[in-house]
């Protein structure tokens, strides 16, 4: 019953989260520091994220969630005390500094030395992602101001070595900056080598790319801004939506000059009338698997050392070179010019048909010169922007004459429940968190497709509202409930939500092959294996590859049977 009552409590967290979060975007503005602020923060403090490791900890400041966040929002956000979300905005005709996050395809701008502007690009999911994510920003500095100052009122000696070291960083030795990364991890309630590591990812993020502050920097802005904000109210963090976002909810302002585009692409090249295949996935796995071989190895029949996949990772630097090889054999790219940022990729199959592939990669040569099928490969859509992606492209290919879809498939990231990272899963039905909307699965996809060197999972998945919305004792109801899940992401139930909708509105034939598979990228349950512990890696190859080539061969060599 404890477990039981756990659960319902995450999950009147998550509703009472997103009420809060509709109803302040309405409203068009809100303080962290106000009432509804607090709300929103007791919200997130309920539901208590995995991915926010220690954040209801108030001895320690969670550095693992820092880094996750940092990597997500622009560079200097820890020092804003407005923060602007917008629909789309004709910025780059400004001297606004863009800025783009490490690790989120997401439009930001620095207005002034405190202001930041998000313009929103993929609807409700990218806000609450955004809010999310100051919200626990927030709670940190809120942490870091109260290690600022003893009772009395003084600076700590803490707080004291910190400031001495932000003003002189640069110029620190090796042994001074291991004094200096000591004291701030006692300053921060962390282990040194916790410390450690986060100075040294953030320091190399800043180097290389200058996605971020240092750890020192971001630290000290974030209790010097909860510092303003408790002298003088006009210092105190705003979060504004202007009403051109509020106007946007909900409707399709980029998915149709989008798919539009996408379409004249396709009859420009005079493909219009040839079947289609939809695959969403990354932007390398098809090019790479279908190009590879014949790109690094020529025309040579010799095996590569290795397997498939290890050939694979080992042509990782060789991007340029597998590029213009497609590109003269039937490759086509689609950049995005539309705000959508999702870009895409246009294969012609029929161009392969002498073409050589890796031994491990087994295609049908017959079906490529006689069915001549056409790949359309779509980048990563975020959240309720899958719905967009997908209902555009199939009302847009229905109105085109000749363009028939053949299949639908979808190769995402997902967070495993019952397995690890790098395993696959095979949904059987989406489950809308928070919704009472459910979508059964026809998978062309099964566990016997796949070879033994992965763990496939099947059965349904929860398609949830964010990456941050995750809240443990949910997750081990839908697992160890009869829902019996087996993962967690935030896309499939949208798109299945769009193909439903197409097939009733006769946009595609029922008959239409679905494919959806997801390679394991953390595994909430796990303590290390969340999101907040970093990315895959070369774990990540074999599962992205198997599945890419899965789809790829069952695409080709059934294409007759369509």
């Amino acid at each position: 019953m404890e477990s039981f009552s756990r659960a319902h409590k995450g999950r009147l967290a998550i509703r009472a989260f997103k009420v809060i979060a509709d109803a302040m975007i309405i409203r068009g503005n809100y303080k962290p520091s106000g009432v509804s602020g607090q709300t929103l923060e007791a919200a997130l403090r309920d539901l208590s994220p995995e991915i926010y490791g220690t954040m209801n900890d108030s001895r320690s400041i969670e550095i693992k969630g820092l880094e996750y966040i940092l990597d997500r929002l622009p560079r200097g956000i820890e020092d804003c005390t407005r923060i602007v979300l917008t629909a789309h905005e004709a910025f780059e005709h400004t001297s606004f500094e863009r800025i783009q996050p490490n690790k989120r395809r997401r439009l930001s701008y620095r207005v002034s030395d405190h202001e930041m502007c998000f313009v929103i690009t993929t609807g409700l999911s990218e806000i609450y992602d955004v809010l999310t994510h100051i919200t626990f920003l927030n709670i940190e500095a809120g942490k870091i101001f109260h290690q600022m100052k003893e009772s009395g009122g003084e600076y700590t000696s803490g707080w004291k070595e910190l400031e001495r070291i932000v003003s002189r960083e640069d110029s620190l030795t090796d042994v001074q900056l291991d004094q200096a990364i000591w004291n701030l991890s006692i300053f921060l309630g962390r282990t040194y080598q916790e410390t450690r590591d986060t100075y040294t990812y953030l320091d190399e993020n800043r180097k290389t790319c200058g996605c971020n502050n240092s750890l020192f920097q971001i630290i000290y802005r974030l209790g010097k801004r909860v510092e303003r904000e408790r002298a003088c109210r006009d210092d105190e963090l705003l979060i504004y939506f202007t009403p051109a976002l509020q106007s946007m909810i909900g409707h399709h302002r980029y998915g149709p000059e989008w798919a539009s585009s996408i379409k004249s692409r396709l009859c420009e090249n005079g493909l219009q009338n040839r079947p289609l295949h939809i695959i969403s996935a990354n932007m390398h796995s098809v090019v790479n698997l279908l190009y590879a071989y014949a790109a690094v190895c020529g025309s040579s029949r010799e095996k590569p050392e290795g397997d498939l996949y290890r050939f694979l990772q080992a042509c990782r630097d060789k991007g340029d070179m597998i590029r213009t090889l497609a590109e003269e054999n039937g490759f086509h790219d689609v950049p995005d010019t539309s705000g959508m940022l999702i870009h895409a990729q246009i294969i012609d199959m029929a161009a392969l048909d002498q073409i050589m592939f890796h031994p491990e990669l087994h295609l049908e040569r017959q079906n490529l010169k006689n069915i001549q099928p056409v790949l359309l490969v779509i980048d990563y859509a975020f959240g309720t922007q899958a719905y967009e992606v997908m209902d555009e492209l199939l009302s847009q290919f229905q109105q085109q004459p000749g363009i028939q879809v053949g299949s639908v498939s979808i190769m995402g990231k997902a967070g495993i429940l019952p397995g690890a990272k790098g395993d696959i899963m095979l949904p059987t039905a989406h489950v809308m968190e928070g919704t009472p909307h459910n979508y059964l699965v026809q998978n062309d996809l099964v566990k016997t497709d796949f070879d033994d060197s992965v763990d496939v999972y099947v059965g349904p998945i929860v398609t949830v509202l964010g990456t941050s919305l995750q809240n443990r004792d949910v997750l081990e109801k839908f697992q160890a409930s009869s829902w019996k899940a087996i993962g967690l992401e935030m896309e499939g139930g949208h798109y299945q939500r769009a193909v439903s909708a197409a097939i009733i509105r006769g946009h595609i034939s029922p008959d239409i092959k679905l494919r959806y598979a997801y390679y394991a990228s953390d595994n909430p349950l796990i303590s290390g294996q969340t999101l907040a512990s970093g990315s895959m890696g070369d774990e990540g190859i074999r599962p992205t590859y198997m599945i890419t080539k899965v789809i790829i061969e069952k695409i080709v060599n059934y294409s007759h049977s369509l």
